[in-house]
């Protein structure tokens, strides 16, 4: 049976594509998409929705937790970073769960795991719990991570597909918004931080219950062997018109896959990947495209935004968090134009103009954080019993201290010139110094404890950066990762390969989080910044070498692009393993299981 291509959009459905871009000439197909898919989509971006009320709720209550339980930098980093560490273990274990257990039981764990967590953390009495709490989180965030997309990918038929999986994304961008305007309400509130963190239980919650009456994914249930049910799956799915198709497809795969288990002799998924030139191929680029997600700096501007707002000198809790909301909500807007872009201009040419708006940001935000630290006022009164902090001379100096902090005057909301002084930070209570104008004892309502940032008038230009940065992040760079991802590997190997891919994001994604303060410590602020831009213009040369487009290919026809160079970075095609089974039997009978879903 020939392999079945769609033409024009393989991506959006034409009704989309007709309100994206006002065609009325578009075909449409035979069938429209499913109540049941419509639901099974719904429940399953969940999973995104979790993952951007994490991200975005940690952003704000991060400002308050530093008060509430005095955390130092390396504290701070930990809080904020610890769930991408045990996100990490999390989506390697999905990786062999959702090949044993199935995608749906996987998804069940992940968001029950995930619910635990975060009322945990609504609940704790200190930071140790705290953080026990954060990393119970990252392992229902991990779980989650890897099976959604690759659960949707399998379970939609190929016109819908990047459709359905651009829906993570969509949640994934609201569900940060609505942890920012979250934060924005209780801000107001000395205990706020509570409220922010356990609502992030609702959705994990609405995902465990909804779970339970969705059914497993088609291509896993074909490969082991259930076949009856993969069929009545699969028309439920994606109509009756499609079943037959679809289901002649994954059988055809399936019986690949098991003359490839046969050819490789009981070897194990990871010795079968090393062996298989074109799989091992799409190893690498799968990995390394997750790693230039990281490194492009989203996983600081968004978990860091309202920290970043508080480093460009805005005082207010409260203007903070609602700046933060606009951020966010350039994020939604972002994943939208994506539905409309994805499937008629392709993966790889949205991938790579959007990542180089992303580098000019970048380089706007280290000139912007470049402009505050030349224009940041001196230290004019140096008081004797400060210490170290005494002996600084100008605020810039004296916030890159991690123990110190810049006092100041102000009037009308506006510095006093030559008011300011460095002083040791109270580590007791990181709201004041330890000695001079702004101790407990001493401070007034003109003094300024400004222990994070320094006055300076170019503030708003780190607002223009981040909205500039997230736009094209979101539009284009996030989406088309999440979409990709799944889609480079046949079905023997697409457990283990997302799996693999997606962890080495998150290893990554912890490297550069906990590592973020401190650099901004060691080489400046705007000279980190610099650093992520100089990695993210590697980033693009990768892409541009080696990532295929993938656009208008059937999930199983994406295999044979590894066995083609990419461009003329790339070596000659292998056919390998691949070539030899295309032509195997398809009359060959699949083993049958009676095992009930």
């Amino acid at each position: 049976m020939e392999m079945h291509r769609i033409k024009a959009n393989s991506d959006l459905d034409e009704e989309s594509d007709k309100a994206c871009y006002g065609k009325d000439n578009i075909s449409v197909m035979e069938e429209p998409l499913t109540r049941l898919l419509k639901i099974f989509t719904f429940f399953a971006a969940l999973g995104g929705a979790i993952f951007g009320y994490d991200i975005g709720v940690i952003s704000g209550a991060v400002i308050q937790l530093r008060r509430e339980f005095n955390l130092s930098t390396i504290w701070t980093e930990v809080i904020v970073s610890i769930t991408v560490g045990t996100a990490a273990i999390g989506s390697t274990l999905g990786g062999f769960l959702s090949d044993s257990i199935g995608r749906r039981k996987t998804v069940l764990i992940g968001s029950g795991t995930f619910a635990v967590g975060a009322v945990l953390m609504g609940l704790t009495p200190n930071k140790e719990l705290l953080l026990i709490g954060r990393m119970i989180v990252g392992i229902g965030i991990g779980l989650e991570g890897m099976v959604v997309p690759m659960y949707i990918g399998e379970s939609s038929p190929p016109r819908w597909r990047g459709a359905l999986v651009q829906m993570v994304n969509i949640c994934v961008a609201g569900g940060t918004m609505a942890a920012s305007i979250v934060n924005g309400i209780f801000s107001y509130y000395p205990w706020g931080w509570r409220a922010m963190l356990g609502i992030a239980s609702i959705p994990g919650i609405i995902q465990f219950i909804g779970f339970w009456f969705l059914p497993e994914s088609p291509r896993w249930l074909v490969k082991h062997g259930r076949i009856e049910k993969a069929k009545e799956t699969l028309k439920r799915l994606v109509g009756e018109a499609e079943t037959e198709r679809e289901f002649d497809e994954i059988v055809k795969v399936e019986k690949m896959q098991q003359r490839i288990r046969q050819e490789m002799n009981g070897a194990s998924v990871i010795s079968r990947v090393f062996n298989t030139p074109p799989v091992l191929r799409a190893a690498i680029v799968g990995c390394g495209i997750q790693i230039i997600n990281q490194l492009a700096g989203i996983n600081v501007i968004v978990p860091y935004s309202a920290m970043i707002m508080r480093m460009s000198g805005i005082q207010s809790d409260q203007a903070v968090m609602w700046m933060v909301v606009a951020v966010s909500g350039l994020f939604v807007v972002g994943q939208l134009i994506t539905l409309c872009t994805v499937g008629r201009f392709g993966r790889r040419k949205i991938f790579l103009s959007h990542l180089a708006v992303v580098i000019l940001a970048l380089i706007f935000l280290a000139i912007s954080f470049y402009l505050m630290s030349i224009s940041a006022p001196p230290v004019t009164y140096h008081n004797m019993l400060a210490g170290s902090c005494g002996q600084i001379n100008q605020c810039t100096s004296c916030i890159l201290e991690e123990h110190c902090g810049f006092c100041y005057i102000q009037q009308n909301d506006s510095y006093v010139p030559g008011s300011g002084s460095c002083l040791p930070l109270d580590v007791n209570d990181i709201q004041h110094s330890t000695l001079g104008r702004c101790a407990k004892q001493n401070i007034t309502d003109n003094i300024v404890w400004a222990y994070d940032f320094c006055p300076n008038p170019y503030g708003i230009m780190a607002l223009v950066g981040m909205m500039v940065y997230i736009l094209p992040f979101a539009a284009g760079v996030g989406p088309i990762i999440w979409i990709i991802t799944p889609e480079l590997y046949p079905t023997w190997a697409r457990g283990f390969g997302t799996s693999s891919a997606t962890a080495v994001g998150w290893i990554t994604n912890l490297l550069v989080s906990l590592t973020f303060l401190s650099l901004t410590q060691a080489i400046t602020r705007y000279g980190t910044f610099l650093v992520y831009a100089g990695c993210t213009v590697f980033g693009w040369i990768f892409i541009y070498c080696l990532v295929p487009e993938t656009k208008d290919k059937h999930l199983e026809e994406v295999d044979k692009l590894f066995e083609e160079p990419f461009s003329t970075c790339c070596g000659k095609p292998q056919g390998g393993i691949y070539q030899k089974l295309d032509n195997s039997d398809e009359d060959e009978i699949l083993p049958v299981s009676d095992e009930d879903d």
